[in-house]
C-alpha cells in the first residue's frame, strides 16, 4: 500500500550537509617517513601544484564511441531489410554510407583531440582541479577532505593501451565525482597513493611519493558461484517461463513472428545478465591501511578502494532461490556514490556479489567491527538475517503486532528492529530477507509515515534517511507508540554519536601498534 508522508525529524545532520568533517591529522611540518619500495618514474605527475594534461594517446580510447554510435545508427536503419534480404543497398548507397562514416570519424578524432587538448588537472594542497570542455567549459574540484573512495578503472582498450582512469568520489551525491581520464597506469597508482594520503591528513616531503599500503587478502569469488547466482535468479526464471510460454504460443497458433517479437527481450536479459557476469568476475576483497579494497571485471576492471568511516549504511540481502545454498549479497550507501540506476547498473556500491553466510558476515565486519552489543554480535545478525518472530524476539528484536499481518500477510513476522550501542538493525521481508545496518552517527534524518490503513491499525513506519545508494533503512507496521519511541531515540543517538566520533585519522589510526 501507498502510504502518506508523516513528520521528518532531523537527526544527525542533513543529507545535504557533508557525511564526515574534514580530517587534519599532519602536523605543519612535513611527514617524512620510510621511503617507497620504488622510487618514481620520471615525468609522473605529482601534487605539486602544477597542470598536467591527460595520457596523449586518450582520444583514440574516447573516440571509438562515436563511431559505435554511427554503426548502430546505421544498423537499426538498414538491418531490418539486412535480415530480411530484400531493398539491399546498391553501389552508390555503400559508396554514401562510406563517406559518412569516414566523415564521423574524422569529425570524432578531431573533436577527441581537442577535447584532450582542452582538459587539465591539478593536484593542490587540499583539492584536486579539473578543466575540461570544448564548447561547454567546465571547472570541477574535488575537497580531499571530502574523499569517500578512489577508483581505478581500465576498459578494454585502455587496458590494453596500458592506460588507467582515476574516478574520485566525494560527499555530494550523484555527479560529485571527478574522472581523471586517461593516465598510464603506474602514475594512476602513485596518484591514488598520493590522494589518499592526503586525504587521510598525512603529508610527505617534496618530490616524495605515497608508498601504496600493503593489504591483506580476505576472500574472493569463485566464478563458478557467480554463475550459479545469476542461474539462481529471480529474472532467470522468469525468462525460462516466458521463453516456454511464447515457444508453446507460437507452435500452438503457428505464428514463428511471435519468436522475432520477443527477441528484443531476450537480448535485453543477455545484455543484463553479461553485465553483472563481467562485473562480479574475479571479485577480491582485501583490507590495508587506506580502507577496503576491492577488485573485480572481466572485460572492464575496476579497483575501489573505500576508507573506512566512509560507509553510512550495509545491506545484506537474500533472494528466496539462494535460501537452500544460504548465499547472500552485500550492499552499502557511500556519500559520493550514487545508485545502480543513475550509475547506468553499476555494481560500484557492491561489497560481495555472492558468498555464503560466513563471507557476508566478514565482509559487515571489516565496514562496522564493532557492532556495539554485549551478546555475541554474530549472533545478533544471524537473528536479523533468519529471524521470524511477532511482537517481541528472544534475541533482542522487536517486531510488528500481530494485526500488522492484514498489511503484510506474508512478511509481517519478519518486520522488526534492534538497537545496539552502535548502530540500528533493521530487518524485513520473508520471501527476500533483508538485514540493514546503519550506524548511529551515519543516520541522516528519521521520519513516520503512517497511512490511513496503518491508521486504522494503529501502525506505522520508522525510515532512517541514508545518503542515496540502494540501501533505504526502515521498519514497517511498529506499533505506533513504539515507532514513537524509537523515533525520538534514534535521533537521540543519532546526535550523540556523531557529537562524540572523534575525526578520521585512519592512516594514522591503522599505523600505530
Amino acid at each position: 500500500m501507498t502510504a502518506t508522508g508523516g513528520p521528518e525529524v532531523p537527526a544527525a545532520g542533513s543529507a545535504d550537509a557533508p557525511a564526515d568533517e574534514a580530517m587534519d591529522v599532519s602536523p605543519d611540518a612535513p611527514h617524512t617517513p620510510a621511503a617507497p619500495d620504488a622510487p618514481a618514474a620520471p615525468g609522473a605527475p605529482e601534487a605539486d601544484g602544477q597542470w598536467h594534461r591527460m595520457h596523449p594517446v586518450t582520444p583514440v580510447v574516447k573516440g571509438w564511441k562515436i563511431i559505435a554510435v554511427l554503426l548502430a545508427i546505421y544498423v537499426q536503419q538498414t538491418g531490418d531489410n539486412l535480415f530480411a534480404g530484400r531493398d539491399l543497398p546498391g553501389g552508390t548507397e555503400l559508396l554514401v554510407s562510406a563517406g559518412i562514416l569516414v566523415a564521423g570519424v574524422v569529425v570524432a578524432a578531431v573533436y577527441s583531440a581537442l577535447a584532450w587538448r582542452m582538459t587539465r588537472y591539478q593536484v593542490g594542497p587540499d583539492a584536486v582541479h579539473l578543466h575540461s570542455g570544448v564548447l561547454n567549459r567546465t571547472q570541477r574540484q574535488a575537497q580531499l577532505d571530502r574523499l569517500q573512495a578512489v577508483d581505478v578503472v581500465q576498459p578494454l582498450l585502455a587496458r590494453l593501451l596500458g592506460l588507467t582512469e582515476l574516478k574520485l568520489e566525494v560527499a555530494g551525491g550523484a555527479g560529485s565525482d571527478v574522472k581523471l581520464a586517461y593516465l598510464p597506469e603506474a602514475e594512476a597508482q602513485r596518484l591514488r597513493n598520493t590522494l589518499l594520503a592526503r586525504a587521510a591528513g598525512v603529508r610527505y616531503a617534496e618530490g616524495e611519493d605515497a608508498p601504496e599500503a600493503p593489504e591483506t587478502s580476505v576472500l574472493e569469488v569463485p566464478v563458478d558461484r557467480l554463475v550459479g547466482s545469476l542461474l539462481l535468479s529471480g529474472t532467470t526464471v522468469a525468462l525460462v517461463v516466458a521463453v516456454v510460454v511464447v515457444v508453446v504460443v507460437g507452435v500452438v497458433l503457428d505464428t514463428p513472428g511471435v519468436l522475432l517479437g520477443f527477441a528484443p527481450a531476450l537480448l535485453g536479459f543477455v545484455g543484463a545478465t553479461w553485465s553483472r557476469f563481467n562485473r562480479g568476475f574475479s571479485f577480491r576483497v582485501a583490507t590495508s591501511a587506506d580502507g577496503v579494497r576491492l577488485r573485480h571485471g572481466l572485460l572492464e576492471s575496476r579497483a575501489q578502494t573505500v576508507p573506512p568511516g566512509r560507509v553510512q549504511a550495509v545491506r545484506l540481502s537474500q533472494p528466496l532461490l539462494w535460501r537452500p545454498v544460504d548465499w547472500w549479497r552485500v550492499e552499502v550507501n557511500v556519500a559520493g556514490y550514487a545508485t545502480g540506476a543513475e550509475q547506468g547498473g553499476s555494481d560500484q556500491n557492491v561489497l560481495l556479489p555472492v558468498g555464503p553466510r560466513r563471507d557476508a558476515i566478514t565482509v559487515l565486519s571489516l565496514v562496522l567491527p564493532d557492532l556495539g552489543t554485549p551478546d555475541d554480535p554474530w549472533e545478533v545478525v544471524a537473528a536479523g538475517l533468519e529471524g521470524a518472530t511477532g511482537d517481541e524476539d528472544p534475541r533482542g528484536f522487536v517486531g510488528a503486532p500481530r494485526r500488522s499481518r492484514w498489511l503484510d500477510l506474508v512478511g509481517w513476522r519478519r518486520n522488526g528492529f534492534r538497537v545496539t550501542d552502535r548502530a540500528l538493525l533493521c530487518r524485513r521481508g520473508r520471501l527476500w530477507r533483508q538485514l540493514d545496518v546503519v550506524p548511529h552517527e551515519r543516520t541522516q534524518s528519521l521520519a513516520i509515515r503512517q497511512g490511513p490503513l496503518q491508521r486504522r491499525l494503529d501502525v506505522a513506519a520508522v525510515l532512517a534517511h541514508s545518503t542515496p545508494g540502494p540501501v533505504s533503512p526502515g521498519v514497517h507496521h511498529l506499533d505506533a507508540g513504539v515507532a514513537g519511541r524509537l523515533l525520538d531515540e534514534q535521533a537521540e543517538r543519532a546526535r550523540s554519536a556523531r557529537a562524540a566520533a572523534p575525526p578520521e585519522r585512519w592512516m594514522q589510526q591503522r599505523s600505530e601498534p
